[in-house]
């Protein structure tokens, strides 16, 4: 497609600070949460096998169509999780659970379009894009930490504090799904500066923007036969020529998702704070992962070396027998400092992977890259999650 509207760039592109604003808010409406081990099992598979498909696709799928879905999904999930618990006045039962087992299967789902719809549109602007939507990711994190403390100390006497808190978070996630559907559908592609890349992407040939140019009032057209497109690698090419980054994410997520959050509920070592630790210590790798995700803007301290990034992501597997001898022999000083750690590289790393990875790519390969990169973080979480039972098996509780 060939953008009909000039696109040579302004002076000074507008509208980036908004832009920032956001796709940070975009990032936290992907809200964060840790349910139970079992409908983790159940969200993952469904995250990851939409991906897979959306990412092979992802050429000829319409980038804004798949945004808004993934946000009305989300949207329509969240508030259904409301309406169960409302009607049956927080009940259980088998008819319950396998309810709310389809309602997180439609997360999994919902995340795998918005997060690689979002990553992939965002590859191909400035790299303080896709951190700012990362950082909003964190954010969501921190978040549910905050509101479970703080309910945990309103409630914690009460017979139903634990409902009465989640059902402030599932209102809070309604909320700002709604706000995130809105500010993708009339606000974010009406910005000068995302019209400029999007319309650079439309000239590299990418389809994908259309809708979204269109939205905004550019129209396109396609190109004719004399109109040379740059080359485009394959998806197979990009993922080659890009798999130690790839590998990178798979290895941050298998990592950190092995220890956290389960081995904390599991194995906490010498404490004092009886059933607040657990949420302390899940609040502060929160607050760490989302304050690592600031540190690449400032330049020098940004690490974009390919080999040294992937010493550094690797020696992160240090961190499991370090968490099992400070369970064993430690105290909690100690395991309050590897858990900042851990929080701290996992966020510090996989916005330095993100933002250096779609270096030198043209728009479509971009997006291209941004769509498989989820794959393997989405895939590096699932098989965390399922290394985290051997933490169980290994404590004598499973």
């Amino acid at each position: 497609m060939a953008a009909v509207a000039p696109i040579e760039a302004p002076v000074k592109l507008e509208g980036r600070f908004k832009a920032i604003v956001v796709c940070w808010i975009l990032g936290f409406g992907t809200l964060d949460y840790h349910p139970s081990r079992v409908l983790t099992l159940v969200y993952q598979p469904f995250a990851i096998g939409t991906m897979v498909i959306l990412a092979y696709n992802e050429s000829k799928i319409d980038t804004r169509k798949r945004n808004i879905t993934g946000y009305i999904l989300f949207f329509l999930c969240t508030l259904a999780l409301i309406v169960i618990d409302l009607a049956t006045s927080g009940k259980g039962g088998i008819g319950n659970y396998i309810a709310i087992c389809v309602f997180v299967a439609g997360f999994g789902v919902a995340e795998a379009h918005v997060q690689g719809g979002m990553v992939g549109d965002l590859a191909f602007m400035k790299p303080e894009f896709i951190q700012s939507f990362f950082a909003g990711l964190a954010a969501s994190g921190a978040l549910t930490s905050g509101l479970r403390l703080i309910t945990k100390a309103a409630f914690d006497k009460s017979s139903n504090g634990l409902r009465k808190g989640t059902m402030l978070f599932l209102a809070i996630s309604t909320f700002f799904e709604f706000l995130c559907i809105f500010l993708y559908s009339f606000v974010f592609g009406k910005l000068p500066i995302v019209k400029y890349y999007r319309m650079n992407a439309a000239r590299e040939g990418s389809k994908t923007v259309a809708s979204d140019l269109a939205a905004a009032g550019i129209q396109t057209e396609a190109a004719d036969n004399d109109t040379k497109l740059p080359d485009r690698l394959s998806s197979k090419q990009l993922l080659f020529k890009n798999i130690d980054y790839a590998m990178d994410l798979f290895f941050i997520y298998v990592l950190t998702l092995s220890i956290f959050p389960g081995f904390l509920y599991e194995n906490t070592g010498k404490h004092d704070l009886g059933s607040w630790y657990p949420l302390v210590l899940i609040s502060v790798y929160n607050v760490w992962d989302l304050i690592a995700r600031y540190i690449p803007l400032i330049e020098f301290l940004k690490m974009e070396s390919r080999k040294g990034l992937m010493i550094a992501i690797l020696s992160r597997f240090l961190f499991i027998p370090a968490f099992y001898f400070t369970a064993k022999y430690g105290d909690q000083g100690w395991m309050i400092m590897l858990i900042s750690f851990l929080g701290l590289t996992n966020g510090y790393f996989t916005v330095c992977v993100m933002t250096v990875a779609p270096k030198g790519c043209t728009g479509p390969e971009a997006n291209a890259l941004g769509n498989l990169l989820v794959v393997f973080i989405l895939g590096g979480i699932f098989m965390g999650v399922a290394l985290d039972w051997l933490w169980i098996i290994g404590n004598g509780s499973f």
